[in-house]
């Protein structure tokens, strides 16, 4: 799947892994966990990549009842803007890749998934 900024009309990339998630479950049968959310850009390669307004989805997560979220790597540095009473109540997962957010998103370890790194 290839998500690139132009490719719809919408304000930015950051639901690639949440698209590329939804896709996995879909076609595997593995349910998404229901209280994960997740948020980042994804490349043809799999690498997540950062993204902006990470405090407002995180105070929204927070406000939805969200436990768990999945955040790009390069945005733990924004994690500083969050108010503390947030960051307790939230399991934040940096990842950098899309085979961790299918690790920490599904029920299941997605059956059959070989994972290819790029070279």
């Amino acid at each position: 799947m290839h998500v690139p900024e132009g490719a719809t009309p919408k304000d930015g990339p950051s639901a690639g892994i949440a698209m590329c998630t939804a896709l996995v479950s879909c076609l595997t049968g593995n349910p998404v966990r229901a209280d994960v959310a997740m948020t980042g850009e994804i490349t043809l390669r799999g690498q997540v990549l950062p993204i902006g307004g990470l405090k407002e989805k995180l105070l929204a997560a927070h406000r939805g009842g969200i436990k768990t979220v999945l955040i790009p790597d390069e945005n733990k540095r924004d994690l500083e803007e969050i108010p503390d009473n947030v960051i307790a109540d939230l399991d934040i997962h940096p990842v950098k890749r899309i085979e961790e957010v299918l690790t920490l998103a599904l029920q299941n370890e997605p059956f059959g998934m070989q994972v290819v790194t790029a070279k």
